[in-house]
């Protein structure tokens, strides 16, 4: 009987409690720290995730870095296409609209440029393909040719400008781009207005104003 009783005993103390070994596979219990053993492991709270930029954060950078390659590459191409219509245009008002484009856009590139070198974005120092080829097309035009093409152009461009900056103004983007963007589209917004009503005049088709809102005409 003594026997039986030591090895019950001996038994007893070989095999774990039933509660330690269950313990070890618990898919509720919380590891122990791999250099703190025996102390629970620390969750990382939703602001230690997101420490670093997240995905919505990145895609709005990049975002920002395109439009500012496509605003550069159109700002350009409205001086270089003022250029020519200031030099080849037959009527003096299209010839003043070329270079009030000149003018403007040569203002707006400068300070675009400043928002670009801040976030550290190369931008582009000639025209797109699309540009380049409607340049060549309309230095091979002249007289009321040439004025019909450059105000059509004119037109389709700045409708698609307004539209893009009014995209980038609207998102949470840096706040010396937003800045500029904003201030640029006001810009954007008068030549529009300038170009249509110029259009108009010669029977170029112009968008129906869904496209922009100019400003309500001043109360008398």
């Amino acid at each position: 009987m003594k026997f039986n009783r030591v090895r019950s005993i001996l038994l007893g103390t070989a095999i774990l409690p039933p509660g330690l070994l269950f313990a070890q596979f618990d898919p509720t219990a919380t590891p122990a720290s791999p250099t703190q053993p025996g102390r629970p492991q620390q969750q990382a709270s939703p602001a230690q995730q997101d420490s670093g930029p997240n995905s919505g954060d990145v895609g709005q950078i990049m975002q920002d870095k395109m439009f500012l390659r496509k605003a550069a590459e159109g700002g350009i191409a409205e001086v270089k296409l003022g250029q020519l219509a200031a030099q080849k245009a037959s009527s003096d008002d299209v010839k003043a609209l070329g270079q009030k484009m000149v003018d403007d856009h040569t203002k707006l590139n400068l300070e675009m440029a400043q928002v670009a070198d801040s976030m550290g974005v190369m931008l582009p120092k000639s025209m797109n393909k699309e540009d380049q080829a409607e340049y060549h097309k309309l230095n091979a035009l002249s007289g009321n040719d040439f004025d019909t093409e450059y105000l059509t152009f004119m037109v389709k461009d700045h409708h698609k400008d307004l539209h893009e900056f009014r995209i980038e103004a609207a998102s949470p983007t840096d706040p010396t781009l937003h800045n500029e963007v904003v201030k640029a589209q006001g810009v954007i917004h008068e030549h529009t207005v300038m170009v249509d009503k110029l259009a108009r005049e010669r029977g170029v088709p112009v968008p129906p104003h869904g496209g922009h809102k100019p400003n309500p005409a001043p109360t008398t």
